[in-house]
């Protein structure tokens, strides 16, 4: 088992022998133009290959409006040159919230939306406007809509469920009810002018949680068939509703990395080894049922964040290699891509690698590992690293994210997120104002998970 470290690799060729001596390998090119060149979705044009994930700030008003944070880190994002912005969760209920200032598309809060979405086209870096996503979520067992957890499950499971946490499994009723506000939340999106919804199943909210709900009785638990079902009728329902009018996306956890029945994507026997049967057979189904983009993604934030996030410090040490994790999540989506060539299949895990990610995301869009490269972190900590890719021919070592995890322990106290480090003079006075008095949640204790 190869053992964690920090970045330390200051030029290529190290960063190539740390690759050797970890067993890895990953498509290398040193040739960027690739990244520059546009793809089709659909009837729409994505102007070049880099994407950037759905980055929560958790600042929107209390209504779910966008707040003044909200717009300037879009603003950030549109000027920073990305084909594709992926705009972050998006509550379809108020139950369904993950805090109380996530965002929450509805009839009182779409003129806000509006003028999100206006925003964004009027900082764009080119005449033509970026391939625009909203991403909409239920937050399922990690809801708070009023800052103190609220948890609404699928199913109950002994390794994500918290000591002393009433837990409300939802009925199969609540679930039906519940694909109708995915629908009236997509038609106001289409109304506003996103160019996609995506219907957000990963990282184990809600409908990411279904599917793995192997222990759930009645029409949404068991069968692939029934634990698919709240996805594929959302899907349905929203194609049936807009038609050609809205392109459908899915965020998709393909591998939990939890142990079976519990975990999705696993294999039966030894929950480490991704087991991509599954997922890769519902990504068949979402594409012949309309859906264009899956953007792929693995583990939980909250529970085994090295896995969707690979990091030089976090909350605890992982028993790997970050080169590790990042290929293991990388191959992921090369698997749905090569399961489904039709789709566009948005690859992640390139973040820790500071500017190599650029040279890694290349090589991975040049062979077909997938067509558009994600990056999530590194948009909060350099939102202009297209431009500099695009203009100075790479991103610079001095701009890019150094995986402190510090946006993601302000999350974690209940503050409003962004790179403390490279943000420093929004971000570092909020994290201190969260952090105050409390112990750093970052920690060296060797675990799997926290």
């Amino acid at each position: 088992m190869t053992t964690h470290q920090r970045f330390h690799m200051d030029t290529l060729e190290q960063f190539k022998r740390t690759m050797e001596e970890n067993s890895v390998d990953l498509p290398l090119s040193e040739d960027l133009s690739i990244l520059s060149e546009p793809l089709r979705i659909g009837g729409k044009t994505v102007l070049n290959r880099l994407a950037i994930h759905p980055m929560e700030g958790c600042d929107g008003e209390g209504d779910g409006s966008p707040s003044d944070l909200v717009f300037r880190r879009y603003e950030r994002f549109a000027k920073g040159g990305a084909g594709l912005l992926w705009v972050e969760a998006t509550a379809v209920t108020q139950n369904g919230r993950a805090n109380p200032r996530q965002l929450y598309l509805n009839q009182q809060t779409k003129d806000g939306f509006q003028r999100l979405f206006d925003k964004i086209q009027e900082d764009r870096l080119s005449a033509s406007r970026p391939y625009t996503v909203l991403q909409l979520t239920h937050s399922g067992r990690y809801s708070r809509p009023e800052g103190k957890p609220a948890p609404i499950v699928a199913v109950r499971n002994p390794y994500l469920d918290g000591k002393g946490l009433d837990y409300s499994v939802i009925t199969d009723s609540e679930l039906e009810a519940l694909e109708d506000k995915y629908v009236e939340a997509a038609v106001l999106a289409q109304e506003v002018g996103f160019d996609a919804v995506d219907i957000k199943a990963c990282h184990r909210y809600l409908n990411s949680e279904l599917l793995s709900a192997f222990t759930r009785e009645g029409r949404y638990g068991g069968s692939f068939e029934n634990r698919t079902r709240f996805l594929i009728d959302i899907v349905e329902k929203i194609r049936s509703r807009l038609g050609d009018s809205m392109d459908v996306a899915v965020r998709l956890n393909v591998y939990d990395a939890i142990p079976y029945p519990y975990g999705w994507g696993v294999n039966r026997e030894d929950f480490r080894i991704p087991d991509l049967s599954e997922p890769k057979k519902l990504a068949r189904m979402l594409w012949e049922r309309g859906v264009r983009i899956i953007n792929v993604t693995c583990g939980n934030p909250y529970y085994n964040p090295h896995v969707n996030r690979p990091y030089d410090i976090g909350f605890y040490t992982p028993p790997e290699h970050p080169l590790v994790g990042a290929e293991r999540i990388l191959r992921c989506g090369r698997e749905i891509q090569d399961a489904v060539p039709e789709m566009t299949v948005i690859g992640t895990g390139l973040s820790w690698m500071r500017e190599y990610g650029a040279l890694v995301a290349a090589g991975a869009v040049g062979r077909g590992w997938f067509k558009l490269a994600g990056f999530g972190r590194q948009a909060f900590a350099y939102p202009d690293f297209p431009l500099d890719i695009f203009r100075e021919g790479g991103m610079k070592r001095s701009k890019c994210c150094i995986s402190c995890s510090k946006c993601s322990e302000i999350m974690r106290f209940g503050g409003k997120t962004g790179c403390v480090i490279k943000d420093s003079k929004i971000y570092a006075p909020l994290y201190k104002e969260c952090r105050d008095g409390k112990p750093t949640l970052i920690g060296d204790l060797l675990a799997e998970h926290v």
